[in-house]
């Protein structure tokens, strides 16, 4: 009989035992697994973040809106080599739960600026530049409504409303972008332009700024130049990295992985004690089967694969299902959170990341007890009851 089948007979041996222990296993992995996808979505930001790039916002909130004066006085500087500006729309699609991602964005810039991460075919990037009321929305947006170019859209706003009373603007699809990178496309962009003449309030004013530098070595010689521009004004400014800015609006829903350690650490210290508390007992059982084994001719080596063995597989058994598990479940979240948590999902770094925890648990519930039964002398095994 080889290793792999005695480490398979002495794992199920006691049946129940094995099935409590995966299931408790497989119960931690699958929130680790939906965790880290959750962190993952929250900071992906980050991750797509170029390093030449600088947000500016009102110094006060990101939330607050600035003069959309700042943008010439902006682009002007020294060190600046395009840039952009949009403002949050608040935009839901004919219900309020049908909440739409959407931002009134300058036409000809905002494409530019990020043509490294969505890619827009030339006559619909024509056409949105155009046509007034026109839209660019993203794959993702346009597969879960079903829209296409050419459809009419009504887009309500929960924070804007036109001079005329209505909160409803009507926008044409000019196009659907792609994603280059991993920026999810769950979004829209239509013209400042035709939003800010029929917003009722808050006109030529705008939600924050995008500016390329000439190289990421100019960052904080440009900033300290905007930021100084307006200093002592009406309408400060603050103005960081993308990708600082990226961090500090996930901030705002919470310190995700700090979440993600606290839960999946406590899970896997009250597992590495239930887990090594059992292995020891289950090693202390078979004192005698061990020491009949050495009889046999085992080796030291051999009896401590054997146990290690063990206590690595009842790792894998309950681990792996429980990142299948966890995988399907962000599946099923997905769609249902897409406006809240876009680009959940569960990827190969976080599975990877599983597979190494398991290995690690395996090893370190294993380990005192094979050690334990490697060192035990054959004389003292057969003699315990």
């Amino acid at each position: 009989m080889n290793e792999l089948a005695l480490i398979r007979k002495n794992l199920f041996r006691r049946k129940l035992r094995a099935g409590l222990m995966i299931v408790s296993i497989l119960i931690a992995f699958l929130i680790f697994g939906v965790l880290a996808a959750f962190d993952r979505a929250f900071n992906a930001g980050e991750d797509t973040a170029a390093a030449d790039r600088l947000v500016t916002v009102n110094k006060i909130n990101f939330t607050l809106p600035m003069p959309i004066a700042y943008y010439d006085r902006i682009r002007a500087i020294e060190g600046v080599r395009q840039a952009t500006y949009a403002n949050w729309f608040g935009g839901y699609f004919q219900d309020p739960k049908n909440l739409v991602i959407a931002f009134a964005v300058e036409p000809n810039t905002y494409p530019e600026l990020y043509v490294r991460e969505i890619d827009i075919a030339a006559d619909a990037r024509a056409s949105f530049v155009r046509e007034r009321t026109s839209a660019l929305i993203g794959e993702s947006l346009a597969k879960k409504w079903g829209w296409k170019v050419g459809d009419r859209i009504p887009l309500s706003s929960n924070i804007f409303s036109q001079k005329n009373g209505s909160k409803t603007w009507d926008l044409v699809i000019a196009g659907v972008f792609s994603s280059k990178t991993q920026r999810d496309t769950n979004f829209m962009i239509f013209q400042y332009d035709y939003f800010n003449e029929t917003r009722s309030f808050g006109k030529d004013t705008i939600g924050w700024l995008v500016l390329q530098t000439t190289s990421p070595a100019a960052n904080d010689r440009v900033a300290k130049a905007i930021d100084s521009m307006f200093a002592n004004s009406s309408d400060e400014t603050s103005t960081d990295t993308e990708k600082a800015f990226n961090k500090a609006f996930a901030a705002q829903l919470g310190n995700i992985a700090l979440i993600v350690l606290l839960v999946v650490g406590a899970a896997f210290v009250t597992i590495l004690m239930i887990v090594g508390n059992t292995m020891v007992m289950t090693v202390r059982e078979r004192t005698r089967e061990i020491g009949v084994l050495k009889a046999l001719g085992f080796s030291q080596g051999r009896i401590l694969r054997l146990i290690l063995g063990e206590s690595v597989a009842l790792a894998l058994l309950g681990g792996i299902p429980g990142i299948i598990l966890a995988t399907l479940a962000t599946l099923g979240l997905r769609v249902s959170l897409a406006q809240f948590v876009p680009g959940l999902m569960m990827t190969p770094d976080i599975v990877f990341l599983a597979i190494a925890l398991m290995l690690i648990l395996g090893i370190l519930t294993g380990t005192i007890p094979a050690i334990n039964a490697m060192r035990l002398k054959i004389a003292e095994a057969l003699g315990r009851s």
